[in-house]
Formats: C-alpha cells, sequence, structure tokens
C-alpha cells in the first residue's frame, strides 16, 4: 500500500485538496487498489476555502514518516491564514523529513512556496503560482529556487504548480508516480478524462 499524507494549512483551497482525495480515492476503487491518502494539520480543525471545516486524521505531531510514500499540499489564502500555518516551524520540518527521506513531494500553486521556504527546492526548479505580475513567483526565487515558467515543474522527487488549473495534472502525476503510467491512465478515462 502506498500512503500518501495530505497536509493542509489552515486556509487552504477545498479544489486542490480535494483533487488528491479523489484521484486517489478512484484508485483505490478501480484502479491497483495501492493508494491510501491520510489527512493532516496543525489543528484539530481546519478551515479552508468557501468556509468548510475539515477535521484531520492525524496532527502533525503524529507524523511518522517512515510510514508514507508521499506528501501532498494544497495552497491556500494568505487571508485566511494559510502562510501562518505553511509557515510554521512544523510545516517546514515535515517537508524536509520527506525530502531527505526521498519522499515524492506534490504541491499545487502557492503550496510550492512552504515547499521552497523549507530550503528543499534551494538550487533547484520550481514554479508557484504566476499571476498578479509574478509577485508568488518572486517570492519563490527568493527561497533560492530556480522558477520556471511552465504549469508544472518535476524536480526529481519534487512537483511544483503554477495555479489551481494544474491541480489535477499533479493530482494524475502522483499517481503516475505511486503505480504506473498504465493505470493513471486506466484512472483517468474512467474519471472522464
Amino acid at each position: 500500500m502506498k500512503k500518501v499524507l495530505l497536509l493542509l494549512a489552515n486556509g487552504f483551497e477545498a479544489y486542490e485538496a480535494s483533487v488528491f482525495t479523489d484521484v486517489l480515492d478512484w484508485n483505490m476503487e478501480e484502479g491497483d487498489g495501492s493508494t491510501k491518502l491520510i489527512t493532516c494539520g496543525l489543528r484539530e480543525k481546519l478551515i479552508c476555502t468557501g468556509h468548510l471545516t475539515v477535521i484531520p486524521e492525524l496532527l502533525i505531531s503524529q507524523i511518522d514518516v517512515t510510514e508514507f510514500d508521499a506528501l501532498a499540499i494544497p495552497g491556500g489564502y494568505e487571508s485566511m491564514g494559510f502562510y501562518e500555518d505553511a509557515y510554521s516551524d512544523n510545516f517546514l520540518s515535515t517537508i524536509q523529513k520527506f525530502n531527505k527521506a526521498g519522499k515524492i513531494i506534490a504541491a499545487i500553486c502557492v503550496g510550492a512556496l512552504p515547499v521552497g521556504k523549507s530550503k528543499v527546492l534551494c538550487g533547484r526548479q520550481g514554479t508557484t503560482y504566476h499571476l498578479n505580475n509574478g509577485y508568488r513567483q518572486q517570492q519563490l526565487a527568493s527561497f533560492g529556487v530556480n522558477v520556471v515558467n511552465q504549469p508544472i515543474v518535476l524536480d526529481d522527487n519534487i512537483i511544483t504548480s503554477s495555479s489551481p488549473a494544474t491541480a489535477l495534472d499533479v493530482a494524475f502525476k502522483l499517481l503516475e508516480m505511486l503505480t504506473s503510467l498504465d493505470n493513471t491512465r486506466h484512472i483517468k478515462h474512467l474519471m472522464g478524462f
């Protein structure tokens, strides 16, 4: 069983988290059945976009990185406190531990910013939200990341992306890296893509 930790900061984008839950659940039901997703946060209750309340299965203090094969990080809204959680020592330390163990890290949109701030992308390629005069890309570059203006950037074990529009593609890329291209094509077909 391939286990994915969905690391959620308060103010995360519901859509960006849901692509991971949906694609990996389709794989469990209709694919090779090899992926399991576990939600995690710094708090017992998180408020995401749309003011939905989410109760993560684990608190960040309960994580054992050795039990997981990948880390998934959706972006979020600054106005809802996303960066307060995403830039916290515990959040950044978790990213560092996954990278040090050679695990896959998949970040959507501004979910790439804590990955950059954790220094695991320093000197490597990545991308993040590209609109608003490239403000978020400049932030990512300030963390030592070689910013590539592409929808999705894969640098070894780390996937980053430029907007919510790329979310499903990131989830499918993660599934492909965890399983196979054929299995991912099968799931995409069944989901109507």
